[in-house]
Parts: C-alpha cells; structure tokens; sequence
C-alpha cells in the first residue's frame, strides 16, 4: 500500500455501518496529542492492541504517519500493515482501523488553522464525531509556533 485512495460512497457506507455496530460496544479511552508547527497540524492517537476503531470522513488530502501493526480498510480492501509507513490520502476517505500490537497515527496537513477546533473542521464535516471531542479532556495539545 503506498497511499489511501478516496473511497466510493458504498465503502463510505461499509465504514459508517461497522462504525455505527462499533458504538453499541465498551469504548476504549484514546488521548489525541495536537502539535502545531510552522503551518502545519498534527494529531496523533495510539491505538491499543485488540482495538478496532473508525475513523472520521477525511475531506482534504493529509500525510498518514502509521507506527505498529495494524489493519486498515480502505477502497475496498483491508491491507495490513507492520512497522513503519507514511502514507499520502486523498481526500473522500473514512478508514477502520484493526491493531495487532500498540499502534501510533499521527495524521498532518498543511493549514492556516490557530486551533485544534479549527483544524477538525478543516479535515472533516464531522468534527463533533471525533474521540477528541468526545472524551473530553484526553487530549494534549502542544502549540509550537
């Protein structure tokens, strides 16, 4: 796998189903650490072995930094992927995410953005969707500007 393509409306679908059957079960805790530095926005999670997560509809193109072992679903196929990858995606994508072992993600993209809230809603219409809004307070930001 060498980037993550946009996603077809029905894999889009596929995502926010398993998504919607992944809400019903316990949720795991997951910190997002926000950096800030010289136009650009990063987050990182780290998503714990055993877990299985969804992540946002991604509507800008953004880096994807994967440190671990995990399985990703993306267009169509799931790819699993062990050590250390940077990946270019495109806009129009919604991934899950299976890790194997602790795994880090640290997705950035370029932006005039001064807040974390303001970089949310640049990379997704679904924002008030994202762990670091709804876990309240697990998250750490770091503005190096």
């Amino acid at each position: 796998m060498n980037d993550l393509p946009a996603m077809t409306n029905d894999e889009v679908a596929k995502v926010r189903v398993l998504e919607s059957h992944l809400a019903q079960l316990e949720q795991v805790p997951i910190t997002t650490q926000h950096h800030f530095h010289a136009g650009l926005y990063a987050r990182t999670i780290r998503i714990p072995a055993g877990v299985m997560l969804t992540g946002a509809l991604i509507q800008i193109p953004t880096l994807l930094v994967v440190s671990g072992h995990v399985t990703v679903f993306i267009g169509g196929q799931a790819r699993e992927l062990a050590g250390y990858h940077i990946l270019p995606g495109q806009a129009g994508r919604k991934q899950a995410f299976l890790a194997h072992a602790d795994t880090d993600l640290t997705m950035a993209f370029a932006t005039l953005a001064k807040t974390v809230a303001q970089a949310e809603e640049e990379f997704t219409a679904e924002a008030d969707l994202l762990m670091s809004r709804q876990q309240g307070g697990d998250s750490v930001f770091v503005s190096e500007e």
